[in-house]
């Protein structure tokens, strides 16, 4: 019994929908966010990655790698607009979609509109489709699971279409890093090389008690995955866990006064996003990340829903507690959590694979 997933991850999702709309931007290296002064990459071109630029890089070392990169403004609203377009396509096949971002997806195309059956050729429709009708360019991975269908859509990066079917599962596992599973980060994962797991089959030699013994309740993550195994169904109702908004400062700022300035900058942003969501909140938090890269944050949780004359009156609170360093505060950022909803959700039976 094996689902059909696929994972369809946008190439350079911003920066290619900056380059499509503005021409002159093509075969060039491009920055979406930041300036050659401050800020940070939010996302770059494939002209910009070949010099080592990549999303969450200082603008600063970005001029460094790349001194001809060209720094363009995020314009989120466009993205979004794309992103609709893209779902829509989606929504052509299956109404099984759980969107990761603005640019990724997994499907579940295990029982699909047009009764196709094979999932790869889905995953090759879509790509086309994206193509064809919006100019970009679309990577797809296809498996049994989100795990499987997640590492294969980044196998063959730019414009892939990589499968991992039920019958190789076992051959193309065991030579995977295991830097490449969700949930290794740098910490854990250079813990794993200490202890000889380099690779997905150095993983496997473990037993299960012994991982949750290294790595806590991630052990019995990394054992099952380790294996293939992923039962989590792809979920189209995927429930919100924050809402936020953040900005990097055009100059540091070296006091509470100034500060509080700066977060009411931020603040009619996440008004505006706040608004349009429909949930009830209950932790407020206040992210600071200083001159030298550091950061803190502060939150606060009410009995009842937080409204935005309550956040209002709470952060000027919260940015008390917290001292300005010397280096000062080049980033603000405010965000509500904690949801109170009830969302509907409904069975995903599996159903046996004919063609893959």
């Amino acid at each position: 019994m094996h689902r059909k997933i696929i994972h369809i991850d946008m190439d350079a999702f911003f920066a290619s929908v900056e380059q499509r709309d503005f021409p002159e931007l093509k075969g060039k290296p491009v920055a979406v966010g930041g300036s050659k002064e401050r800020g940070v990459v939010a996302a770059a071109s494939y002209e910009a990655r070949k010099f080592g630029v990549k999303s969450a890089m200082s603008s600063k070392m970005a001029f460094l790698k790349c001194p001809d990169i060209i720094f363009v403004k995020p314009r989120f609203e466009a993205y979004k607009k794309v992103s609709e377009q893209i779902h829509e396509i989606f929504s052509r096949y299956t109404d099984l979609i759980e969107p990761l971002s603005l640019d990724e997806a997994f499907l579940d195309v295990t029982s699909n509109k047009q009764g196709i059956e094979s999932a790869t050729e889905i995953a090759f429709l879509i790509k086309e489709a994206i193509k064809n009708e919006l100019d970009l360019i679309a990577s797809a991975g296809v498996s049994i699971n989100k795990f499987l269908a997640k590492i294969a859509s980044d196998m063959d990066k730019p414009d892939g279409l990589y499968v991992i079917p039920p019958d190789k599962i076992d051959a193309f596992l065991p030579l995977l890093e295991v830097r490449k599973i969700f949930g290794v980060g740098k910490v854990t994962a250079e813990k794993m090389t200490k202890h000889g797991i380099v690779f997905v089959r150095d993983l496997r030699r473990f037993k299960e008690d012994d991982l949750i013994r290294l790595f806590g309740k991630s052990g019995g993550h990394f054992y099952r995955l380790a294996r293939g195994i992923d039962n989590r169904p792809v979920n189209p109702f995927r429930e919100r866990k924050s809402v936020g908004a953040e900005h990097t400062l055009s100059k540091n700022v070296y006091n509470q006064s100034d500060l509080f300035e700066a977060i009411e900058g931020v603040m009619q942003s996440f008004q505006k996003r706040f608004e349009k969501v429909d949930v009830s909140a209950y932790t407020l938090t206040i992210k600071l990340k200083f001159g030298d890269f550091t950061q803190v944050t502060r939150s606060r949780t009410t009995e009842e829903p937080l409204t935005i004359m309550q956040i209002k009156k709470i952060i000027p609170q919260l940015i008390k507690e917290i001292d300005v360093p010397e280096v000062g505060v080049r980033l603000v950022g405010v965000s509500v959590s904690n949801f109170n909803r009830v969302i509907e959700t409904e069975e995903v039976h599996q159903q046996l694979t004919l063609k893959f």
